[in-house]
């Protein structure tokens, strides 16, 4: 395998995290977005407001998008390693 060939991979793998990461990361923008502007209209700064909301609004996208993030992993698994197995 040469060095294209393994940045190739990798580029691909570091692309296929980043889209794994989107929903989670995409739910905790607009989650705290949301609580930090209801935070600044009543003017309580509570910590825990912030955290609470956004772990569960997180994990409940993560859930939803489980399927999503498998389909990517079996994806880059079938395309980039068993090609990669195949030739040696």
């Amino acid at each position: 395998m040469s060095e294209g060939e393994i940045l190739s991979v990798l580029r691909e793998f570091l692309w296929g995290a980043a889209m794994m990461a989107m929903p989670l990361l995409a739910a905790a923008l607009i989650v705290g977005l949301v609580i930090g502007l209801l935070q600044a209209l009543t003017s309580i700064q509570e910590m825990t407001l912030t955290f609470v909301p956004k772990l569960a609004v997180m994990l409940i996208v993560f859930f939803i998008s489980a399927g999503y993030m498998s389909r990517i992993i079996v994806n880059l698994f079938d395309t980039q390693v068993l090609p990669v197995i195949a030739q040696n």
